[in-house]
């Protein structure tokens, strides 16, 4: 017979952003916790409203498993004396077994004799384990947590209710002084304590007391009463499932309103608006069926409808002096030049290590054009790169960034339309920022895509110079997420990349005119390869590509990111062929044996080749060497595959290892040059085969 445990945790508000990372975080500890305990289950319900956490745990079973086992001890060697005496090694062993030495007996382990005990572990009832939870819960982590009253104790928010029922059955427990029993708390402000009279009875219970407890059952109320005002008004309300998740984890019972503004602050760009109403007041914004703005809002009060038009009234209100600032920065900022904007940034710090934004922008617009020259832009979209690389930053010092920093790039964007710029270079502004986040939205425009890259290189570059480097998981500038944009944006364009020469060229550019930016580069070639390596590595994690594949690809001498996207994609496809696996074989040996000595300044002659093994392998490498700089990736790769047979018959008829030094290193010369080709490829030898 199995059971069902409730158990909700009341607290004051939980920030709304806490909320469902925090619910995540419970269910899985106390599905560890229950598999360490033994104590079987069909699925875990979670709970969570801004002021309480619960967990339901279905078809619980009623006790633990028994334990029935035999533990090995120490050797008889050790576990008894030479008079037959148990030693405190198998004293111990019995107690640690709670067991006594009258249970031990011996058995035969790989021809020696040891203790072993026959292990009875009778299995507790759930009630028994159950009553642990608390230190499971107090186990939690949070960015910041707070101490209350006189408590010793942290936690996000004060615990004020714990309801703990295994069916209708209350179950002693405490947390954090808070003694568990079957009351919980309704709405704060339309309803009231209310009794829990079983776990089934959860919901609807709470549901008496304006409180729904099902977090997604509450955000499925949210877009259906929004999708409601739509489809009334015949108008479009984008849901933004970002904003819904943090309005959903703000009420407990939610009741979606209309709110207005005035139509003259339909004047100011709708990206402002928007996000003044989104990430200040989190309100949807509402749009025409043409897309445009409209002078409305939509709300979600934590309450019924009751006087809900007050409720618009004073969120209009509050959102009025909102839309009173944006339109008066907007004004503001229209009426300075980008050039002004753009001398300001001379005064403006972008590390005190490293100089101003002004000599960072010097910096980009210098890398921007050496990128641009490698990925092969068209001179029109190097021009436009130019312009925009010259002010790109310049909306950093504006009012209106200065109040909505999430609006940088989409502000500059705005302003260098307003100011005669053409909408490449508009574009390219807003773009550089791309992606904000490891999976964000990347730049569409080449111009803002280089752009992009020239700006987080020179982050990477900077901060690698000075030593600003990320330690551990300690990350303060970053540079992990600007390492894997660039390496998205490469990815996503399909360009040539190859690191090492562009660093070089960069690093050469830049401290040949110290005085304009600002600062000397020190050489960082070796460990920004590493660094970028390591990215590639969570890229390709990403994908779901082979660890031995990303290893051999990562770790090659390739220096190409875009090469080993698609050495990667080879290889994943190669590797379900028939002559995949002895072909890496026979490459492998190859790899292993041209490292036992250093033949770099050898030269092969064929005159010391002694059978026609040797001299067909040498022959069709040969021919492939020509070609290899006109065939692609893939024909690179058949042609390495198509040495396999040369190479096994190669070394069924050759003793590489022989006496005589001139034809052991000529040999090792001649595998040290196929190496190093299917080494420029991928690391082959790293690839499991077996």
């Amino acid at each position: 017979m199995t059971k069902q445990f409730l158990m909700e945790i009341g607290l004051e508000e939980v920030p709304a952003h806490i909320v469902t990372p925090t619910m995540k975080q419970l269910v899985e500890k106390v599905t560890n916790f229950l598999t360490e305990n033994r104590l079987s289950f069909s699925s875990i319900e979670s709970f969570s409203t801004p002021r309480r956490l619960a967990i339901r745990i279905n078809d619980l079973v009623e006790k633990q498993d028994n334990i029935e086992e035999v533990a090995k001890g120490p050797a008889k060697r050790i576990a008894q004396t030479e008079d037959g005496e148990w030693s405190k090694a198998a004293i111990g062993f019995a107690r640690g077994q709670q067991a006594s030495v009258e249970d031990l007996f011996f058995q035969d382990f790989n021809g020696e004799d040891y203790v072993y005990v026959n292990k009875f572990i009778e299995g507790k009832s759930a009630k028994d384990v159950l009553v642990d939870l608390p230190d499971v819960v107090k186990s939690l982590t949070f960015p910041v947590s707070m101490h209350w009253a006189d408590y010793s104790y942290k936690f996000i928010r004060p615990v004020h209710w714990l309801v703990a029922l295994l069916d209708d059955e209350v179950i002693p427990m405490s947390l954090f002084d808070v003694e568990s029993g079957r009351t919980s708390r309704g709405h704060r402000f339309l309803g009231q304590d209310t009794e829990i009279t079983s776990s089934t009875s959860y919901e609807e219970d709470l549901n008496k007391q304006f409180v729904i407890a099902n977090a997604e059952t509450r955000k499925n109320l949210i877009v259906s009463q929004i999708k409601e005002i739509e489809a009334k008004n015949n108008w479009i309300i984008p849901i933004d499932e970002k904003l819904l998740e943090e309005v959903n984890n703000l009420v407990e019972y939610p009741t979606a309103f209309i709110g207005d503004f005035e139509e003259q602050y339909l004047n100011v760009p709708s990206e402002i608006l928007i996000t003044s109403m989104k990430e200040h007041q989190r309100y949807f914004e509402v749009l025409s069926k043409d897309e445009a703005l409209l002078n409305h809002f939509i709300g979600v009060r934590n309450g019924n409808d009751k006087y809900i038009e007050n409720v618009a009234k004073g969120n209009a209100k509050v959102l009025k002096a909102r839309l009173e600032d944006a339109e008066f920065f907007y004004q503001e900022d229209v009426k300075v030049s980008i050039q002004d904007y753009v001398e300001k940034l001379k005064h403006v710090t972008f590390h005190e290590k490293i100089g101003s934004i002004y000599e960072k922008m010097q910096r980009v617009q210098a890398i921007a054009q050496v990128i641009a020259t490698h990925v092969g832009l068209s001179d029109s979209e190097k021009e436009q790169l130019e312009e925009a690389s010259e002010i790109y930053k310049f909306d950093l010092v504006t009012l209106m960034v200065d109040e909505f920093p999430e609006l940088q790039g989409v502000i500059g964007e705005k302003y260098a339309l307003l100011q005669g710029k053409t909408p490449e270079v508009a574009l390219a502004i807003r773009e550089h920022y791309l992606p904000k986040s490891s999976e964000g939205a990347l730049p569409e425009s080449n111009v803002g895509a280089v752009l992009a890259i020239a700006d987080k290189l020179d982050t990477l570059m900077t901060f690698f110079s000075v030593g600003l480097t990320p330690k551990g998981s300690n990350d303060p500038y970053a540079l992990r997420r600007q390492a894997y944009g660039i390496i998205r944006i490469i990815e996503n364009k399909d360009w040539h990349f190859p690191v090492g020469v562009l660093h070089q060229e960069i690093e050469k550019l830049i401290n040949e005119n110290e005085a304009l930016f600002g600062l000397h580069l020190e050489e960082t070639k070796g460990a920004i390869d590493t660094f970028l390596k390591a990215r590639m590595k969570q890229w390709f994690n990403g994908k779901d590509v082979r660890h031995d594949i990303i290893e051999a690809v990562v770790e090659s001498e390739q220096t190409d990111l875009n090469n080993m996207f698609e050495i990667a994609e080879i290889l994943r496809s190669s590797a379900k062929t028939l002559d995949f696996k002895p072909t890496v074989e026979s490459l492998t040996r190859v790899i292993n044996l041209a490292q036992k000595l250093d033949v770099t300044n050898i030269t092969i002659n064929e005159e010391l080749f002694e059978n026609d093994a040797e001299k067909e392998l040498n022959k069709a490498f040969n021919t492939i060497k020509e070609n290899s700089k006109t065939l692609t990736l893939s024909e690179n790769f058949e042609a390495l595959k198509s040495l396999n047979p040369l190479i096994e018959n190669y070394f069924e008829n050759t003793m590489v290892m022989v006496e005589d030094v001139a034809v052991r290193n000529n040999r090792l010369k001649q595998l040290s040059e196929i190496a190093t080709m299917a080494l420029s490829f991928a690391s082959l030898d790293k690839l499991i085969v077996k």
